[in-house]
């Protein structure tokens, strides 16, 4: 039988009374991550590509033993929905945008991290939970692993055993990120997934050159604000924008509208091979450790004040509303 701990049987409901919550509310986190420096390694489809392709390749296959939920707070489901895992196989751990999901036998679970959520893929129980862990799935053994894998994931090292008995673990010091569970059935909202409010992945192989170009005529402003906008296409981020148009060559601030038709078409291709790029670098670097975020390898993000790689004029960064951009005036026009 299966053990559910969420956190003391969720003494604090999800939503509980004021004199129940903890010190810092969420709200009063969410302020004080606004007030703290840039946070660099906001996680992003190459991030989260990797994450999906490592934990389904792990997990895939395995029968949840244990939820725990030390953050009540973070999670969006009540300690009925949360018990209900337990003993349910994982289907499918897969990305949509910057969401992670969970398919389970009947029901799902949804991670948005934002922008200090991270997970952790832990061996076993016994292996120290990092500080500010919220929630946990254990789980158990399975026969063998998934048909489907990643080709990159296949017989990695990093990779639990057949008979291991790995956790998940979700961590996040602001509690800015939310854990949906989705019971099998039920329609519960969760901000910014629906298919409504996300447009295509911006590596879907279904994105299509002809399709960006018809997209990006519905969208104006200007260039960094149109690649981070999901509705436009999905998954990109602070980071990665400003190395799309670091390799197009083109200005963060300059607006749609300004680009002519074969701008519009480089503006494609570097989104496709700066991502590719990424994910390729990450699956080297990023894993066993799939807590933390690796960005030393970007041309210009994140980097004011250094030369460019590509031609050696200083990078400008700028600082507003809390984020970063970073470009060349040199060679980007």
């Amino acid at each position: 039988m299966g053990r559910v701990n969420l956190a003391h049987e969720f003494k604090r409901r999800q939503w509980g009374s004021a004199a129940d919550r903890p010190k810092a509310s969420p709200r009063a986190a969410r302020g004080e991550a606004r007030r703290r420096p840039y946070n660099p390694a906001m996680p992003e489809l190459p991030d989260l590509a990797i994450l999906a392709d490592a934990f389904h390749a792990a997990l895939a296959g395995r029968s949840v033993t244990a939820v725990d939920a030390p953050g009540p707070l973070t999670v969006r489901g009540t300690p009925t929905e949360m018990a209900a895992l337990v003993g349910q196989r994982l289907v499918r751990f897969d990305r949509r945008g910057k969401f992670l999901r969970l398919q389970f036998e009947g029901d799902r679970v949804v991670v948005n991290a934002m922008l200090t959520g991270r997970l952790q893929l832990a061996s076993g129980a016994k292996v120290k939970r990092p500080q500010k862990t919220l929630f946990v799935l254990s789980f158990g053994s399975r026969a063998r692993g998934p048909e489907d894998a990643a080709e990159w994931t296949r017989g990695a090292a990093w990779l639990p055993a057949d008979n291991a008995a790995p956790e998940i673990r979700y961590r996040d010091p602001t509690q800015m990120g939310k854990v949906y569970v989705v019971p099998a059935g039920v329609e519960r909202p969760i901000p910014g997934a629906a298919e409504s409010e996300m447009g295509p992945d911006a590596d879907d192989p279904a994105l299509t050159l002809e399709e960006w170009r018809e997209r990006i005529r519905r969208h104006p402003g200007e260039l960094k604000n149109l690649l981070r906008n999901q509705e436009f296409v999905a998954g990109i981020g602070n980071a990665y924008s400003d190395e799309i148009l670091h390799a197009a060559r083109l200005q963060p601030y300059r607006r749609r509208a300004t680009l002519a038709p074969e701008e519009v078409d480089e503006l494609y291709h570097a989104t496709r091979a700066t991502l590719a790029t990424a994910v390729d670098v990450l699956r080297e670097r990023v894993p066993p450790t799939f807590e933390t975020e690796v960005r030393d390898f970007l041309a210009v993000h994140n980097k004011g004040g250094q030369p460019c790689p590509r031609c050696g004029g200083r990078i400008t960064q700028t600082e507003a509303g809390g984020f970063t951009t970073s470009y060349c005036r040199t060679c980007q026009r």
